[in-house]
């Protein structure tokens, strides 16, 4: 099977979701310039209610929120708050500031994915035929797609890191990703669906179980999110 080209994804992408595009690209320039070095990151609500997700308790959903997610963006204001204390003083050693950028760009990552995970959860699991066509033109079936998700996401139980399925702008590719921690993202990379795999994501309902949770989360998928971030690339 010959790979999509760019262009061909792109049309895909926007005939999954074009309804949306104009509207999202739209808001997306409407939006003021910010000061990067004033900024103070607004935590997001979550999109769903705590016990809505089948498989995932509301105690589960509602820590990993509030002191995972919650205690990033913390972090996050508070070392950009540090730099540019850091940055005013001329005196402070270029190791020093580049140890509190180092900082920034794990808890920027943490922020984001976790905005992006909790982002596509709280729907039915269920992928439509356009999606899922888009995603088999990839992959060769959605289920190969699916299997290479899970097993990336297995490997990484017990331990740390993300698991995202993205579209690569320089590569032209749609692919799965594995992701250590927050701040291994693939450069040039639009995540379309991403997974949380570190501990406290599903140890208090599955402890070691980590296929359960994998199971919960895919029941839990909501597409739409994913189908409204491919549309942003067509925009």
């Amino acid at each position: 099977m010959n790979q999509p080209t760019r262009r061909n994804f792109l049309l895909a992408a926007g005939a999954v979701a074009a309804a949306g595009s104009v509207t999202a690209a739209a808001a997306e320039a409407a939006k003021p310039a910010l000061n990067a070095f004033a900024y103070q990151h607004e935590p997001v609500p979550l999109p769903f209610k705590a016990g809505a997700v089948k498989g995932l308790s509301e105690k589960l959903i509602q820590s990993h929120w509030e002191n995972n997610y919650i205690g990033s963006v913390k972090a996050l204001n508070t070392v950009r708050s540090r730099l540019q204390q850091a940055l005013a003083d001329a005196n402070t050693p270029a190791y020093v500031y580049n140890g509190l950028k180092r900082e920034q760009l794990l808890r920027t990552g943490s922020v984001v994915l976790h905005e992006l995970y909790f982002g596509n959860l709280g729907g039915d699991g269920a992928a439509d035929g356009a999606l899922r066509s888009r995603i088999a033109a990839s992959f060769g079936s959605f289920d190969a797609w699916e299997s290479e998700f899970r097993k990336i996401a297995q490997g990484l139980g017990g331990g740390s890191g993300w698991v995202v399925l993205g579209y690569n702008a320089q590569l032209g590719l749609l692919e799965n990703y594995w992701m250590a921690d927050h701040a291994t993202a693939p450069i040039g990379t639009t995540p379309v669906l991403v997974l949380d795999m570190y501990e406290h994501s599903y140890q208090m309902d599955y402890g070691a179980a980590v296929a359960k949770y994998i199971d919960a989360f895919f029941t839990g998928i909501r597409w739409d999110a994913a189908v409204q971030r491919l549309a942003r690339l067509s925009a």
